[in-house]
């Protein structure tokens, strides 16, 4: 039996967060019919990035080499990490050029429900992280949800040596980072506040 590919391609542009089957089918036909040579392109990228996309060492920000583009500025202010959920999210904030520090992503929030705990958002690497590079502080930028906010209250209860911040409320209640745009979260940097543990 022979393959549907045109069906296949709609199917598979279906995975992509958004896109119903009506935008698959313009997308795909698009390609196929009107740009090929764009479709191509997209399709080699797409290959490179799936082999050689990994996991910065220092941050965990997504990137082709053993340290993203952000961790290898050296006109960065190495004294400063902001912690954010996603990869998304550093989009999110590097996009406002309010933040020249650098970053430390957990890929995730705790949510004991779900079985994510510290040791799956890697917050010991961002503990050892905070010593070892003289860090003196630490802007938690988690989303404002029940599970960001208990992420960002027991980072602040482990980190000793460093002054501790959150991104001011800006961000409406229950928001995620990467839906904001570029002026609240700006705003929200700069309105940190320094959290107080007595």
């Amino acid at each position: 039996m022979n393959r549907d590919l045109v069906t296949e391609l709609i199917n598979a542009l279906t995975i992509l967060p958004g896109v119903g089957k009506k935008s698959a089918q313009r997308m795909a036909l698009y390609l196929l019919d009107r740009n090929k040579d764009g479709a191509s392109i997209l399709a080699n990228v797409m290959k490179d990035a799936i082999e050689s996309v990994q996991r910065c060492d220092s941050c965990r920000m997504l990137t082709s080499n053993s340290l993203c583009r952000i961790c290898s500025d050296t006109s960065r202010d190495t004294n400063k990490i902001c912690v954010v959920e996603s990869p998304s999210d550093v989009l999110a904030i590097e996009s406002t050029g309010g933040f020249r520090g650098r970053y430390f992503v957990l890929l995730g929030r705790l949510s004991p429900i779900d079985g994510i705990g510290p040791e799956e958002l890697g917050i010991n690497d961002l503990l050892s992280k905070v010593k070892k590079d003289d860090v003196n502080e630490i802007i938690l930028a988690t989303s404002s949800t029940v599970e960001g906010d208990a992420t960002a209250v027991y980072i602040t209860d482990h980190v000793k040596t460093a002054k501790v911040s959150r991104i001011s409320y800006g961000i409406p209640i229950g928001g995620e980072l990467e839906y904001v745009d570029g002026t609240t979260i700006a705003r929200a940097i700069e309105g940190r506040v320094e959290i107080n543990v007595d």
